[in-house]
């Protein structure tokens, strides 16, 4: 996809068709900013509006990665206000994230849930190409652990956004972005893997 914002109305049409649904983001930020020169619809808001349409089901919400600096002296109090649980970067370097994802899995449950990747949750070292990389993110295993980890839940949808290829002159951020959406078609429900 393109930036954030277009989780936005697919979150709109899912849960006009499922309810409020789950959601397991991967990402440098919360994304649930309130304005942005004067706009309410950016790809730092697209969160905030989510939950303010009741298009989420806050309980079941996952942030992973989450780091980088902020204008907030605790910039994860929103989240934690809606009961969203934020997992820092810092919880998850130089370890797998299996275990994790055992915990996330409990807490989806079979109800349906989204999974929303955004690029600059890996660190920049493996993703470069794209808008706000913050450093010391996840690397390209953890993010294969934590969509393989979604096998088996309820999965109504996906996306992985803010790939922005001008600028990484090697290609790899857009490679990369191919496979971990591979990845993310091979874990929806009823596909069969080898």
């Amino acid at each position: 996809g393109g930036d954030h914002t277009i989780t936005y109305p697919i979150l709109q049409a899912l849960a006009a068709k499922h309810g409020p649904v789950g959601l397991v983001h991967v990402d440098a930020h919360t994304d649930t900013g309130d304005t942005a020169l004067g706009e309410k619809i950016y790809h730092g808001s697209t969160f905030r509006r989510c939950v303010e349409e009741g298009l989420l089901d806050c309980g079941r919400v996952v942030q992973i990665g989450i780091r980088g600096s902020s204008y907030e002296p605790d910039p994860h109090k929103y989240c934690r206000e809606q009961g969203f649980r934020v997992v820092p970067a810092e919880e998850c370097w130089m370890k797998s994230l299996e275990p994790l994802m055992r915990e996330v899995r409990a807490q989806m449950g079979d109800k349906p849930m989204y999974i929303s990747f955004d690029i600059d949750g890996l660190d920049p070292a493996y993703a470069p190409g794209t808008g706000t990389p913050e450093i010391a993110g996840l690397t390209p295993a953890q993010a294969l652990e934590i969509i393989r980890g979604c096998k088996g839940l309820n999965i109504v949808g996906c996306d992985l956004v803010e790939v922005a290829p001008m600028y990484d002159v090697s290609g790899n951020t857009a490679l990369l972005g191919a496979n971990l959406l591979f990845e993310m078609l091979c874990v929806l429900p009823g596909v069969k893997t080898l």
